[in-house]
């Protein structure tokens, strides 16, 4: 078990999680766009990795469903259309924590300063965290804004930004989230130990090294 002074926590799928069905928001999203389906939510997931810097959750979502249709072949035009339709569909406050999240973020506090990196704007995440209740549970929170040079993980500015207002080393911090791809391999190219919360999805290839896994946040303290 390891002393750090800060923690710092990925928000979606590594503290809370959405209570509603990506199956049927999906389907439900192609049957408004009438649009015959072409993706499925794994497949979603898979073009994360490849979408440009966004700044709002419209142009997130563009950039998406462009990227999924050009992958299947389909004419790319139908992304906005798509888009409007899941934003209709899709409410930031349905969510839950994930298992263990709220044990292990009180435990954090107990150990240090707390932080929280999100790939998310600020509007949309503060919804979500305003649902769990912990809005004011963090001493710095970084979301996506590219006007202010603040990229998505991998990329080193929201670390960068964190650990600044943390006042810590990266030698002296940990990051927590379910993105080996977004997380870690951010996290390790800053010099910042990681631990991967296993999404219990394929996640690509293991090109990236976590420090630690869990599989759930249950065990969270038994590496801090």
């Amino acid at each position: 078990m390891a002393a750090y002074d800060a923690i710092c926590f990925d928000l979606d799928r590594t503290l809370c999680e959405s209570t509603q069905d990506a199956v049927a928001v999906l389907e439900s999203t192609f049957d408004g766009a009438g649009c015959e389906q072409f993706c499925t939510p794994a497949e979603l997931r898979a073009a994360v990795p490849d979408l440009p810097s966004t700044g709002t959750d419209r142009e997130f979502y563009d950039a998406l469903f462009t990227e999924v249709a050009r992958r299947a072949g389909v004419d790319p035009t139908v992304a906005p259309t798509l888009t409007t339709e899941y934003l209709d569909r899709r409410d930031p406050t349905a969510v839950r924590f994930r298992p263990g999240a709220r044990a292990a973020l009180e435990h954090a506090g107990d150990r240090g300063r707390v932080g929280l990196i999100t790939n998310g704007g600020r509007t949309t995440q503060t919804e979500k965290l305003r649902s769990l209740g912990i809005e004011d549970a963090f001493d710095v929170r970084v979301f996506t804004e590219p006007s202010a040079g603040i990229h998505p993980k991998p990329s080193a500015a929201p670390f960068e930004r964190a650990l600044a207002e943390l006042e810590v080393g990266p030698d002296a911090a940990i990051h927590v989230g379910d993105s080996l791809h977004a997380d870690v391999a951010g996290a390790n190219a800053m010099g910042i130990d990681s631990a991967w919360l296993d999404p219990g999805h394929d996640d690509g290839h293991r090109d990236h090294e976590p420090t630690y896994e869990l599989a759930s946040l249950e065990s969270f303290e038994t590496i801090v």
